[in-house]
Formats: structure tokens, sequence, C-alpha cells
């Protein structure tokens, strides 16, 4: 007997809305917003609000944007081409899976928890950012954790 919740009929069988044609798309989505790390200084204003630290803290900042940029690239790719593999419910994929749910969960938690309100409240842009990046970790913890419960039942 599996204690795990059954998915069947949850989402479609196959298609973009299937949990693997939503897995591929969470993945492409992710590299697209890893490609947009490389731009995402100079839409967020970093040069200017970075010229008066130091020299340290500006190299660790970049350094970090880098890596959290290729980071998304990487986990994108990975959802992206290998969505079947990972949900085959081998120990490697389902592994990666929990990463994935673990990693963008908390993600997901820092939008609402940790960001200040007065960053975007009050600001068109802002707040329309704070609500897409909102649906955005939403949607991609969902499909994550789905993805996850599927490869935990098929193992």
């Amino acid at each position: 007997m599996n204690a795990l919740p059954a998915l069947d009929g949850l989402l479609p069988a196959d298609g973009l809305f299937a949990l693997e044609g939503q897995l591929r798309l969470v993945g492409a989505v992710l590299v697209g917003m890893g490609a947009f790390h490389a731009l995402l200084p100079k839409v967020v204003g970093w040069p200017a609000d970075l010229a008066g630290v130091s020299l340290l803290t500006r190299q660790v900042s970049y350094a970090h944007l880098f890596f959290v940029g290729l980071a998304c690239f990487l986990f994108g790719l990975l959802a992206l081409c290998l969505a079947p593999d990972l949900l085959a419910g081998a120990p490697l994929g389902t592994a990666l899976l929990a990463g994935q749910a673990l990693f963008w969960g908390a993600r997901w938690f820092f939008e609402f928890a940790y960001f200040s309100p007065r960053l975007w409240r009050g600001d068109a842009l802002r707040t329309t950012g704070h609500v897409a990046l909102s649906v955005l970790w939403t949607w991609v913890t969902a499909v994550f954790a789905l993805a996850l419960l599927h490869a935990l039942r098929a193992g």
C-alpha cells in the first residue's frame, strides 16, 4: 500500500499541461531566467547602487548574481532536457526533483517572508514584478513538488 496521494487525473496524460510538459516548460522558463541574469544588474540599477560600496562587496554581489543565474540555467536545462528521466522514479532523478522542490520552495518562501513590501509598495512596476514572481515561484514549486510525488510513486 502506497501512502502517497494518487495523482491520477490531476493533470492530463500528455501534452503541454501534462506533468512532463509542465516540467519541460518550467525548465525553459528557468533557462530564460538564467540568461536574463546577464541583464539584471542594469534593469535593477546595480551599477549606480554598488558604485559606493567596497570592491569586495561589489565583486561578491556580481559573483553571486552570476552563480544564481548559472544555477537557474542549469536547473532549467535539467528539467527541459531530462523530464522523462526525472519522472521515472529512479533514485537519482527523485533526489534531483527533491532538491529542486526544496530550492524553489525556499525561493517562494523568501518572496513573502524575506523581501520587504517597502521594496514594491507604491511602485506599479515593482508591484507587478512582485505579483509576477509570486505566481512564478508558486508554479515552479508546485510543478517540482508534483513531479517529486510522481517519481516517488513510480519508484
